[in-house]
């Protein structure tokens, strides 16, 4: 019998399959995989030779069990989210933790009377160029951060063919430009100048063939400590481009996704210094954020996103939709 820990990945679907993979590349875990779908947990038996159950509540009965991934649809993460860190169980959460607040006060009781990690799968962490250019900017060399913008787009359905069948076509189970790709940026600006205060939105369906959800965004907010935000995405445009711009009192910093690098310029020089980072494989990030929760579950340093960060995240979501319903400026409380 291996000694090492079992987890358990709940949702089997493209992500869950891609946490199931990642997991077990780290060599520092085995892995179950859970899903109410046969077929679904027959082609995971098949391709990762790994035990399959259909039950997740059952899985959470054996005393082998040490972390469990929640890959399922954003509405059951909060309640399924709970069980486990009740059954005393570390616990990754997919992105967005949940589509509402309903349910927070006990899941965040039980993650505090667990002592077990709880993180929120926000893969941008884990970008070399982007945890670099955090890195540097943390150091305060340039100062505090006085404007800050991400701008980002993509063929989504490249890269995600099947949108028009799975979750994406219905906000109500997470769908939508909004819930399922500009939640990854929010909370990246986030976790780069702290929580955005006040917010304003403008969103609509422009291209997408076959769903009515939102495929554009643009929002425009203020963080708490001053620094004005901007984030732009749309999921239709030709290139797959991601671009972050960090301006500080005494310099600026640029995260380049679709060039691997990042850069500063500090005031005064001539020319910006860039920093080129080995091409990742697009499992890459995930294997590192597979390892970083690990160590997270051991207690060691790591750079999974907190569930305060995924309730923030949440009450970000809420407000874009309060915005772009009511027209107005809306105050993240």
């Amino acid at each position: 019998m291996s000694s090492l820990p079992t987890v358990l990945i709940i949702g089997c679907g493209s992500i869950g399959e891609r946490h199931l993979r990642t997991f077990l590349a780290t060599g520092r875990c085995r892995a179950i995989a859970c899903d109410n779908r046969p077929a679904i947990l027959a082609a995971m038996a098949e391709r990762y030779q790994v035990p399959t159950t259909a039950d997740w509540r059952a899985a959470l009965a054996s005393p082998d069990l040490y972390a469990a991934v929640v890959a399922t649809p954003a509405p059951s993460h909060v309640a399924i989210a709970t069980e486990i860190l009740r059954s005393g169980r570390h616990c990754l959460i997919e992105k967005p933790l949940a589509l509402s607040l309903d349910g927070m006060d006990a899941l965040t009781a039980a993650h505090q009377a667990s002592g077990r990690a709880a993180g929120i799968a926000y893969v941008h962490h884990f970008r070399s160029e982007v945890a670099a250019a955090r890195a540097f900017l943390q150091t305060g060399a340039l100062g505090r951060v006085l404007h800050a913008s991400i701008v980002s787009g993509q063929d989504f359905p490249f890269f995600r063919p099947a949108y028009r069948e799975i979750y994406y076509r219905d906000r109500a189970q997470g769908g939508g430009a909004i819930q399922d790709a500009l939640t990854h940026l929010a909370n990246l600006m986030e976790w780069f100048v702290g929580p955005t205060a006040t917010l304003s939105c403008e969103a609509g369906h422009q291209h997408l063939a076959g769903v009515e959800v939102e495929d554009t965004v643009v929002v425009a907010g203020r963080s708490r400590d001053g620094a004005i935000l901007s984030w732009s995405l749309n999921q239709f445009q030709a290139p797959n481009e991601t671009t972050l711009q960090f301006n500080a009192e005494r310099g600026s910093v640029i995260v380049e996704y679709h060039r691997q690098r990042w850069g500063r310029l500090v005031r005064g020089d001539a020319d910006w210094t860039w920093e080129t980072l080995p091409p990742a494989e697009r499992d890459g990030p995930f294997i590192a954020q597979a390892n970083a929760f690990l160590d997270q579950c051991e207690g060691k340093p790591n750079g999974v996103a907190s569930l305060a960060e995924g309730i923030q995240a949440v009450r970000f979501n809420l407000a874009v939709f309060e915005s772009l319903s009511s027209g107005r400026r809306i105050n993240i409380k």
